[in-house]
């Protein structure tokens, strides 16, 4: 793994970094299988919107282990497809994955976006699913990642919706409150929901720079286990620090509560929680 004092990151993206180079990261590249599982249903619509040519120099920001570039670099046969994230361990993962599926025009690196020397115009197209929220300053990275992308060039972003349109987020952390109100971050801090409003997308996008803005969207089942326990794993371990600060008997109550939820949520499929996200596409002049 390579150590978080290695990559020059913005200083409003350092939490993110010791977040994903750290212990999140690796939660996340140990089970790839489970989170690339998991946003499957929102991949053919985000790349119809993105509209990845045979020959387009694709980069994929936030691209974690490599779901959405492997699916760029298959589609862009002709061309390439970079991925860049900040976690070194879900780019290991994402390197490995690539080249069992023998992929020879992928690449990866371990960058923060916001701040990085991409060469000007090199990219046809970039995407972005579930990335573009975690910026500390969002204007400031999709005018750089627009730097980067060809007069015309076009990005593609899938962020979530509202909490309240999210029934996977408003049940996982209802039953890990245990009854307790929980703080509310300030609005502007990184998270999966701030750009959850399609006023502030269209804003944020054409404060960076882009032009012919359009914003649409979409719900669609997520997928977060083969069954009640695998998903209670899941979702415990990702979570778990939500428990912090509970005594045992709370703790017990509020896993079981969990996994009462998730066994409700249990279909022959797999189990499955409604989901609702924008598919945001601009231009750069």
């Amino acid at each position: 793994m390579t150590t978080t004092d290695t990559v020059q990151v913005h200083p409003g993206n350092a939490a993110q970094l010791r977040a994903w180079d750290g212990d999140e990261g690796a939660y996340w590249a140990a089970h790839a299988d489970h989170f690339e599982r998991a946003l499957a249903a929102y991949h053919p619509r985000l790349f119809e919107a993105a509209a990845i040519t045979a020959d387009d120099r694709v980069l994929d920001v936030g691209c974690g282990t490599g779901r959405t570039t492997r699916d760029a670099a298959r589609t862009a046969w002709a061309g390439s497809a970079l991925g860049v994230d900040l976690s070194s361990s879900m780019l290991d993962v994402a390197r490995e994955r690539a080249a069992a599926e023998g992929l020879g025009n992928i690449s990866f690196q371990q960058v923060d976006a916001q701040i990085h020397a991409f060469a000007p115009a090199a990219f046809d197209v970039a995407v972005s699913a579930t990335g573009a929220m975690f910026f500390g300053d969002r204007v400031a990275a999709l005018a750089n990642i627009g730097h980067a992308l060809r007069p015309g060039g076009r990005v593609a972003l899938l962020t979530w919706q509202p909490p309240t349109d999210n029934e996977w987020f408003r049940s996982f952390t209802t039953t890990l409150a245990a009854g307790r109100e929980l703080p509310t971050p300030p609005p502007d801090a990184p998270g999966p929901f701030t750009l959850a409003d399609p006023d502030v997308i269209r804003a944020v996008l054409a404060d960076a720079g882009y032009g012919r803005i359009s914003v649409e969207g979409m719900s669609a089942p997520m997928w977060f286990g083969h069954a009640t326990e695998d998903a209670h794993r899941l979702v415990a371990g990702l979570l778990g620090w939500m428990l912090d600060g509970l005594d045992q008997p709370t703790r017990d109550r509020a896993l079981d509560d969990l996994r009462a939820d998730i066994a409700a949520h249990a279909t022959p499929a797999g189990v499955l929680y409604e989901s609702a996200a924008w598919i945001a596409c601009a231009t750069r002049p």
